[in-house]
């Protein structure tokens, strides 16, 4: 079967066994309004720098993608539904902003009485060549009310800062991994005011709670956030990797699952058609392509609403790529290897939802740090208001009730490449064995029905990111080790509740 005839049916297949049942119980259900029949729009521009044309730069409706001729001129076929025309900012050139700090690729799509539309894309040579660069991303800042508003503002925007100043003049950027707003969109204008006091170009990811819920339609659901960021998927590029934002939250008026609808299918397809197989690709989405937890508490399927559900076309358009995959949405960290992609699911700005300052896995309140030297990529979790190493907490003898002789460490950004172990006075004692189970400071603050007073409805995660280790009740000095997948050495000791 040919890669195209593969995605199709993939598409196609994937719709109809994940289709919330109100959608296929009611099919004819009449709308309550008339939808215009889309025009043709001809669009031409130019994208140029410095009065000079662009050549073989992307621009794109969503739909198709064309590429700009050796003058930088371009011509695309469009339609009066489609709302931007944009461009994949090539690298080598300034990230273009709004005067509120997001990077503005694009212009809306007007067209004139006779169905045209002319349009100009200027762009700046950037002094530093940006092959090492890093970015930052901030998973589900999630704020609903003035007082969360505060805190991201007090405590997640100081803390960027300074982790962007210890990085000197290292070229960066910002991404807002979806779930920037807690349903109050209104609160859009104070998210923006807070990405640009960090002075680093920030893309948006749309999330399940950054939609207009009156929408009728998938497309409809984006408005709000259309007018503050622009379209919902692209595509753009820094040094030598390649990065594309995704829109898998598909409204169908009713609810949300995870979904990747055929425009975008084929508009992925026609981008990835111009990187060369081999190179470094980074997908930012907000649901994860596929979470873990559904195996952690036993299921048997994940939920449609934290995963995919078409995902295996992803993956099959990122085979020949050094795939990473970057979503938040679920509220707990993990990485996952599906597909023959690396998925970074990231702990929250708000924590669990800015009950607390740990998510419900104990993670605590944070953003990933992530440094590109050429292709090559790192990254940490960086904790808010705690130091770069902060990246474990060990708990004493008996704080997990089913391991009353053991210590635990949660060790959040453990990946299969980390080693964890004990040293008990001294003497290293061996490796700690990983098992799934809840953290015992998630437990304390936010088990019962009257806790977290904030949320109450938070309850604690069961995770796999847990150590344990039967340390000697003689033992004066207890320390635990972990060792990342670059060597970077952590260590923790037990700290009571």
């Amino acid at each position: 079967m040919k890669r195209r005839q593969f995605l199709k049916h993939t598409f196609a297949a994937g719709a109809a066994l994940m289709l919330p049942a109100p959608l296929l119980a009611d099919p004819y259900r009449p709308f309550h309004r008339r939808i215009r029949p889309a025009d043709p729009v001809r669009i031409r521009g130019r994208v140029l720098a410095g009065n000079k044309g662009l050549a073989r730069v992307a621009v794109t409706d969503g739909l198709s993608v064309v590429e700009t001729g050796r003058d930088g001129r371009f011509e695309l076929l469009s339609g009066s539904r489609r709302p931007f025309v944009y461009l994949s900012v090539p690298a080598g050139y300034r990230l273009p902003l709004n005067p509120t700090g997001t990077v503005r690729f694009f212009e809306p799509i007007r067209a004139d009485e006779r169905g045209e539309m002319q349009v100009r894309f200027d762009l700046e040579a950037d002094a530093a060549s940006g092959e090492d660069h890093a970015f930052f991303v901030l998973a589900d800042p999630q704020t609903q009310t003035a007082y969360e508003m505060g805190r991201f503002h007090a405590e997640t925007i100081p803390d960027v800062l300074a982790s962007a100043s210890a990085l000197g003049n290292l070229p960066r950027f910002g991404v807002s991994c979806g779930d920037i707003m807690f349903d109050d969109l209104s609160l859009y204008p104070e998210y923006e005011r807070a990405v640009a006091r960090t002075e680093m170009p920030f893309f948006q990811v749309i999330g399940n709670h950054d939609l207009d819920f009156d929408g009728l339609s998938d497309a409809a659901s984006a408005n709000t956030f259309g007018r503050h960021f622009g379209p919902t998927y692209y595509s753009f590029e820094r040094g030598a990797v390649h990065y594309v934002v995704l829109d898998d939250v598909f409204w169908h008026s009713a609810g949300y699952f995870g979904y990747l609808d055929a425009d975008q299918v084929g508009w992925l397809e026609q981008d990835l058609a111009r990187v060369e197989a081999g190179r470094t690709v980074v997908v930012f989405t907000h649901i994860p392509t596929l979470s873990g937890n559904y195996r952690r508490n036993g299921e048997a399927n994940p939920g449609i609403s934290v995963s995919i559900t078409n995902r295996e076309a992803l993956y099959r358009l990122l085979e020949p790529y050094q795939a990473h995959i970057i979503a938040g949405h679920t509220h707990e960290h993990e990485h996952m290897f599906e597909g023959g992609a690396h998925e970074h699911i990231l702990g929250t700005a708000c924590g669990a939802w800015w009950s607390g300052d740990i998510c419900a896995d104990g993670t605590p309140n944070g953003y990933a740090v992530f440094e590109a030297r050429g292709e090559a990529l790192t990254w940490r979790y960086k904790s808010t208001g705690r130091p770069e190493g902060h990246q474990l907490r060990v708990y004493p003898r008996g704080a997990d009730p089913n391991a009353p002789h053991e210590i635990v460490a949660n060790v959040w950004d453990w990946d299969p490449e980390w080693t964890v172990t004990w040293v008990e006075d001294g003497i290293r004692k061996g490796i700690m064995a990983r098992r799934t189970g809840t953290d015992p400071l998630a437990e304390a603050l936010y088990r019962g029905s009257d806790l977290p007073t904030h949320r109450t409805w938070v309850d604690p995660f069961r995770v796999d990111h847990l150590f344990y280790a039967p340390v000697s009740p003689e033992a004066g000095d207890l320390r635990v080790e972990a060792v990342d997948r670059w060597g970077r050495v952590y260590t923790g000791i037990p700290e009571a509740i």
